[in-house]
């Protein structure tokens, strides 16, 4: 991964890596979330969230790391993980892993940045990173994610414009790419005003370490799925007696140097 890609994240709150997944990767991994909404419903669980969009036209698929193994190989892709470490540092954990596919009619939920959804202010540092995985060519008017220019920066909500939305702007980004955002932007889902384009996006969700997670791994996932998670895809979700007990030992170095 490019150094280039990682100070722009750092200097302007996102940066769009195009080409990472291949063509066909991007086909197999679509059809693999087709199948997820698919097995979400069987499972007597929603896709359509009332209160977070104001229609049925996005679709939303939570706990995608108990519905595939593609899904599970995708959140440690080497080359988010790049840009998570960059931003974030080593000591990360994953704290969610959703989808959203915004079909013809969808419209935009409530302006937001997600690292203000998951600690309080203020926010003086990056402590969360989001990385959106584009299984679609995103543009403005199939419901591209819309974000406010520098709001990275905005510590308190009180810093905010009087209406953000007027001032976003759209990401613009090709199939197969990944845009990652630093959890102190503020965005917006895009309307999709087309007639007939689905706009599918993956979102990988970390923090760093000292975060609760949005969601508890132990309950949410299968017996069955924890038992073929790798080691460390385990410790990233924060499973096992440790939790989220950091790696290197540091603490108990820090007391052995001290002693």
């Amino acid at each position: 991964m490019s150094t280039a890609y990682s100070e722009q994240l750092q200097k302007q709150g996102f940066c769009i890596v195009p080409g990472v997944l291949a063509p066909s990767e991007v086909v197999s991994i679509r059809a693999a979330l087709i199948e997820a909404a698919e097995e979400t419903e069987r499972r007597g669980q929603p896709t359509f969230i009332e209160g977070l969009d104001p229609n049925a036209a996005n679709v939303r698929v939570f706990n995608l790391l108990d519905l595939s193994p593609v899904f599970r190989e995708l959140i440690l892709h080497p080359d988010a993980v790049s840009l998570v470490t960059s931003l974030i540092g080593e000591h990360y954990l994953i704290s969610n892993f959703t989808a959203n596919v915004a079909r013809p009619g969808s419209k935009s939920m409530a302006v937001h940045a997600d690292q203000a959804i998951v600690i309080p202010p203020p926010w003086h540092a990056p402590w969360a990173i989001n990385i959106m995985w584009c299984l679609d060519d995103i543009h403005p008017d199939n419901g591209a994610t819309l974000y406010l220019p520098g709001s990275h920066k905005v510590t308190c909500i009180e810093d905010l414009p009087p209406d953000p939305r007027e001032m976003m702007r759209p990401f613009t980004a090709s199939a197969g790419s990944i845009i990652a955002m630093d959890g102190r932007v503020w965005h917006t889902s895009g309307e999709n005003v087309t007639d007939d384009e689905e706009r599918a996006l993956l979102f990988g969700y970390y923090t760093t370490d000292f975060i609760r997670q949005q969601v508890n791994w132990n309950v949410l996932l299968s017996d069955e799925t924890k038992a073929a998670l790798t080691p460390e895809l385990s410790f990233r979700l924060g499973l096992g007696a440790g939790a989220n007990f950091r790696h290197g030992n540091e603490l108990t170095k820090l007391v052995s140097d001290n002693n």
